[in-house]
Order: structure tokens, then C-alpha cells, then sequence
């Protein structure tokens, strides 16, 4: 390959590369395997070496992305740098040389930086972009094996790694009952739940924090040990990721255990971290301009079975999104039998040019989600189905963000009904118990189900259902008294259960609350009004307002509402001296725990609470009113005044 040749290519992987980054650690999504990855970097790595140059943009010298705007940002008092990698067991050995070592986990979640001062958890950073994260103070607090205050007194900076555990992964997506709901794998789980703008989420998700490094810890001597300082982290009452002292002669045996263990692990890892013990001599080799030299990665070289692409699976759901899925010829992996796997969208099933009858190798992520690697033949022959497999409409392709998805534009597609009413009947929207997937299946498929409403006539067909398989008498009662008790309800559950696209029931909640319960002030309001609501924004508001603007939409909704009572809730009888006010909270709080419980005060007295500063917000709130955020170089284009939470709270409370 020429010069020239190879310069086309790193431009070429440079651009894919960074897009992938984005998609996973941006926007919580995956346009192609771990895997797949791991190649294409190491492509890169080995053209830069060839020809010298090295882009600006490169991942090889860049680390992450920018922190989002939501979460205030704080520059690191020492930028985290990634590891370098190895998948070789041999290449870890020579590495040690005469050195002892650490070998740890490398787990599968979100860095985070703690400080504490006095004793006293006063900050949790998030990695960010390596040099800039985002201040999660208040999150932290909720995770569930932080302490808050600690024996040491000095000031004390640490590092580690925020996790959810496989069964608290399994145990929250079981709550969900949309499958397509559902989070793809712990790690998005818990990225989520550690930016959540709400650390009442995130106390309910289970975080916990590994401790795997000590920044600062002010006049403590360690000996010149990086063990010294996980055994004082130890101390403070910190967990400390798993390690087992190492050195070349027992490294081997070291990895042999690990790879045993991870078969059993609980917590997610995609590796595992060596580290010198000496200090003072890994502190001495330096760094490169992405790597730290004291420390290196180990990525399990994955088990990978070749095997037969069978065919695509197109899977529709509720929203009429239709995933890719390959059935190929049954393989063992990692002690298994596996013959399906998702292609997650369009984007990777084009990258990856499958075919039908291509030879493809497949793996576990992580040695437990069933993933493609490779497409050893490239036929790309897929074409992309132009109808929905379930009801034979027209399909389109959406691209956001650079992902492309495939979309059935049928709006009676039955695939679409069916996951349609499995929502409207879940837990959090009506509540109906003995209405499963199945059984609807089976109702609509006797024509007893065709809109909401005719759920609360199915005594029209009670001589047919106790006949049916699965059914009797007692069932069926059953099922008749959770249908009458459904009836009585609130706004937000009937909102959240029309599966209006991107409403879940915290946005109905927010909706209802903005406009007092008032179902036709809702139907009738503009997009701009309702993106002014905090949380709900333009994207949300346009999904709203089109729902309601569907003429068959609104009759149906006015079939279910004359069968049921919607309760409203009681209007607060606090006096209203923010009425007509209009006010925006970003950053972290002093006064209040969380921004939703000044928010919820603002409200009580008529003011409103919005996501974003215009010509109509009062003041924006903000104790760091010389960050530079987009809502604080809003204010101040716009003339608006910003207020720290203490002088708010004297002029408005």
C-alpha cells in the first residue's frame, strides 16, 4: 500500500472510529462490536507507525468526548489518561520483567474521581473527556457502598470505577416491561444512572464503586506500594477492585484464575488492569501522549467459533423499529450452545457485509452477549426489507446521530398493536394483572381487541374466553376485577400508557403537573409551549403534539376516558407569590439536596421550572455564575440575571 493509500485509510479510520466512540460513550449506543473495535484500532496504531503521521483527531492521541451540558464540568487536578492494551499472556509477563506487579480486574462501568476533605465526601467527578467530567456530587452520595465520611482527615483523591452488578442489571430490566425498552448491558445501565439529574434514580439502581487508584492522600507514607495504598483505601472503608500481587513467575497462574473466576463474576469486567507496585518506578517511565507507562491493560482474547450465517431475522416492536437479527449454525461458546445474535441496526449489518451463507466467526462480549466478530466472506448481500415482516406495510430507514434504523410506517401494523397494548396493560400505565403478551395475542386475534377501550367490554365475550385454552371461570374473574379496579386512575398513567413515542411516565408526570391535570389543555398545546417544560424539550414535544394531532388518535382516547374516572390531584393551597415566574436551576446545590426538591418548592408557589434560559426566564439559578455552560452564556446574551441559590432564595422565598 502507498503512502498516499495509507493515509486515505487512517482517515477512513480515524472517522469510524470516532464515531463509534461517540455512539457508546456519548449516546449510549453501539454501531459495532468490542471486537470489531479492537481490530480497527490496532489497524490504525500500525499505519501511524508505518507512515509517521498521526491526526489531530486521532483516538490514538485523543481520550473520550466531552462531557454532556446537563451535569455542571470540572477540569481533573490530574487528566486520567486510558491504558495502553495487550491481549497477550506472554506479552504481560515480559512487560513485569523483575518488577512485582498488581494484576485487577478491568472493570465494565463509569470512572469516577472522589475527593474527600476533612473526612467528608465533597466532590465525585465523572472521567469526562480525561481532563473535563461532569460534578455528580450529589449521585455519588447514593451509591451504595460510598462512605460518606471517612477516618483520615487530610485531603484524599481516589479513583475507581461505578458498577451494577449482572443481577441488578437482570433484576431492573425484569421490571420494565417493554422488551424493547429494556437497557442493552450493565454499562449503559449504569452510565444512565450515574448522570441521572435525579439521585433519587440513582439510588434505586444499585451503584456501587470500586476504588483501583490513589491520586492524593496528603502526608501518608506508602512505602513507595501501590498495595500500601489499596490496604489504606481499605482502611477508610473504601472496596478496593480485586487484585493478586504478581511477578513473571506467577503471572500464568494469576490470569488462569481470573479466567476461571469471570465465569462467575457478578460484576461486569472487560479485563484486567497490571500495575508496577514500585511507585517511584512507574512514576519514572513517563507516559506517552495517551498512556501511562506504569500500568497496562490485559482484553480476554475472546473464544470465537466459525460458523454459517442462516438468515436475518427482522424483529419489529412497539414503536415500529425492526432489528436485524442472525441465526447462524449452532456453535459451544464459552460453555454454551448459541445460535442467534443481534446485529443492533443497520449500521453495523452494512459494516459488517453480511450475506446469507457468509462465514462469520461470533463471540461473547464479555463472555456472555452472543455478538459477530467478523464476516470472514463479505457476500454483503442482505437487502434491506421493504415491507414489515409482521404486516406487510412500508418500511423506511432513520439515521440519527449517524445510526441508520429501520422503521415500519404502517401505523395499524400488528406487531406494533400488540406490543401497543402490552404497554397500555404494564404496571406502570394501567395496571391490568392477567393480561400477558399471550393472551392479548389471543384476544386480538378473536377479534375481542381492537382499540383501548375494548378492554372494558370483554364481558361481551366472557362465554368464549373461559372456554379457551389456559382460561376458566376463576381466570377469568380475575382477570374482569383487575380490569373494573384499572378503571379508576391518574392523568400521568394514561398518558404514559398511549406509548406516545419517548413519553414515559416521569415525562407524563412533568406534562400533567405543567398543565394541572387538564387533559384538553394538553391535547391543544403547541410544541413550543410544551419543549419549554424541563426534561421534555423539542424532540419529545414534537412526538406529543403529533400524536394528538392524528384525528383517530384523539377518538380513541375519548372512547377510553369516558370508561374511566381520572382522579386529579389536589391543588396546593400554598400562596402562589411566584405565579407568572419562570426560572431555569443548573448546577449542584448547597441549600436543597437535589434540583427536583427546589424545583418542586418553585412550583408549589406557581412559579415554573424550565430547561433551557429565553427571553421569558426570570433568573437562572447557578452557583458557579462564572462557568462557562451554555445556559450561563445564554443569560448573559439575553440580558437575564443569574442568581447563586442563596440570593434567589432571599429575593424570591
Amino acid at each position: 500500500m502507498k503512502q498516499q493509500e495509507k493515509s486515505s485509510r487512517m482517515r477512513e479510520l480515524v472517522d469510524l472510529l470516532n464515531r463509534a466512540s461517540k455512539a457508546y460513550y456519548a449516546q449510549d449506543d453501539e454501531i459495532m462490536s468490542n471486537y470489531e473495535y479492537d481490530r480497527l484500532y490496532d489497524e490504525l496504531v500500525q499505519l501511524e507507525k508505518e507512515t509517521g503521521v498521526i491526526f489531530s483527531n486521532s483516538p490514538t492521541v485523543n481520550v473520550g468526548y466531552e462531557a454532556v451540558d446537563e451535569l455542571p464540568k470540572e477540569t481533573h487536578e490530574k487528566p486520567m489518561l486510558s491504558l495502553g492494551k495487550t491481549k497477550s499472556r506472554e506479552e504481560l509477563t515480559e512487560w513485569i520483567g523483575e518488577q512485582q506487579g498488581l494484576l485487577s480486574w478491568k472493570l465494565d462501568g463509569l470512572t469516577v474521581v472522589l475527593t474527600y476533605f476533612a473526612g467528608k465526601l465533597a466532590k465525585a467527578v465523572t472521567r469526562g473527556n480525561g481532563e473535563v467530567g461532569e460534578v455528580i456530587s450529589n449521585n455519588a452520595r447514593c451509591f451504595k457502598n460510598i462512605p460518606l465520611t471517612i477516618p483520615f482527615q487530610g485531603d484524599l483523591v481516589l479513583r475507581g470505577e461505578a458498577v451494577i452488578s449482572y443481577s441488578d442489571f437482570e433484576n431492573i430490566n425484569q421490571q420494565i416491561e417493554q422488551v424493547e425498552a429494556r437497557y442493552k448491558n450493565p454499562r449503559n445501565l449504569c452510565s444512565g444512572s450515574v448522570r441521572q439529574l435525579n439521585n433519587e434514580i440513582t439510588a434505586k439502581r444499585n451503584v456501587k464503586f470500586f476504588a483501583f487508584s490513589l491520586v492524593k492522600a496528603e502526608g501518608v507514607d506508602f512505602s513507595n506500594s501501590v498495595e500500601r495504598q489499596f490496604l489504606f483505601l481499605k482502611e477508610q472503608g473504601f472496596d478496593v477492585v480485586p487484585y493478586l500481587r504478581v511477578n513473571k513467575n506467577t503471572m500464568t497462574e494469576a490470569i488462569s484464575r481470573f479466567e476461571k473466576e469471570i465465569e462467575t463474576y457478578d460484576i461486569p469486567s472487560d479485563g484486567l488492569v497490571l500495575t508496577y507496585d514500585d511507585i517511584a518506578y512507574g512514576t519514572s517511565l513517563g507516559l506517552t501522549a495517551k498512556f501511562p507507562r506504569n500500568a497496562i491493560a490485559f482484553k480476554w482474547a475472546d473464544e470465537t467459533q466459525e460458523t454459517g450465517l442462516l438468515e436475518i431475522e427482522w424483529s419489529p416492536s412497539r414503536t415500529g423499529l425492526i432489528n436485524p437479527v442472525a441465526v447462524f449454525e449452532p456453535v459451544e461458546l464459552e460453555g454454551t450452545t448459541v445460535s442467534r445474535a443481534s446485529v443492533h441496526n443497520i449500521s453495523v449489518m452494512r459494516s459488517l457485509k453480511l450475506g446469507i451463507g457468509d462465514r462469520i466467526l461470533v463471540y461473547k462480549a464479555n463472555m456472555i452477549i452472543p455478538q459477530i466478530a467478523e464476516n470472514l466472506t463479505k457476500s454483503n448481500s442482505i437487502a434491506i426489507p421493504k415491507v414489515c415482516p409482521v404486516c406487510g406495510g412500508a418500511t423506511e430507514i432513520h439515521d440519527e446521530n449517524g445510526v441508520q434504523t429501520l422503521y415500519c410506517t404502517n401505523p395499524a401494523c400488528a406487531a406494533k398493536k400488540l406490543k401497543a397494548f402490552t404497554l397500555f396493560v404494564s404496571r406502570d400505565a394501567m395496571n391490568i394483572d392477567g393480561l400477558s403478551e399471550a393472551t392479548l395475542e389471543k384476544f386480538i386475534g378473536q377479534g375481542f381487541i381492537h382499540d383501548f377501550a375494548d378492554i372494558y367490554h370483554l364481558d361481551r365475550h366472557k362465554e368464549v374466553i373461559v372456554q379457551m385454552e389456559g382460561f376458566g371461570e376463576k381466570s377469568y374473574q380475575k382477570l374482569w376485577e383487575s380490569i373494573q379496579k384499572s378503571r379508576k386512575t391518574v392523568l400521568p398513567r394514561l398518558l404514559y400508557s398511549l406509548g406516545i413515542e419517548g413519553i414515559g411516565l416521569a415525562t407524563a408526570k412533568l406534562i400533567c403537573r405543567h398543565f394541572e391535570d387538564d387533559l384538553e389543555t394538553m391535547k391543544a398545546a403547541s410544541e413550543e409551549e410544551l419543549a419549554e417544560i424541563e426534561k421534555v424539550g423539542p424532540v419529545l414535544a414534537a412526538s406529543f403534539c403529533a400524536y394528538f394531532r392524528d384525528d383517530n388518535n384523539v377518538k380513541r382516547l375519548q372512547l377510553l376516558v369516558d370508561e374511566l374516572e381520572i382522579e386529579v390531584q389536589e391543588k396546593n393551597d400554598t400562596e402562589q407569590t411566584l405565579a407568572g415566574l419562570s426560572f431555569v436551576v443548573t448546577g449542584s446545590l448547597n441549600h436543597y439536596a437535589n434540583r427536583d426538591l427546589l424545583k418542586e418548592e418553585i412550583e408549589q408557589k406557581g412559579g415554573k421550572v424550565t430547561g433551557s434560559v429565553t427571553g421569558k426566564t426570570t433568573c437562572l439559578i447557578n452557583n458557579d455564575s462564572m462557568s462557562n455552560s451554555s445556559k450561563n452564556k445564554k443569560a448573559k446574551e439575553l440580558g437575564i440575571p443569574i442568581l447563586t441559590e442563596e440570593e434567589f432564595l432571599e429575593q424570591y422565598m
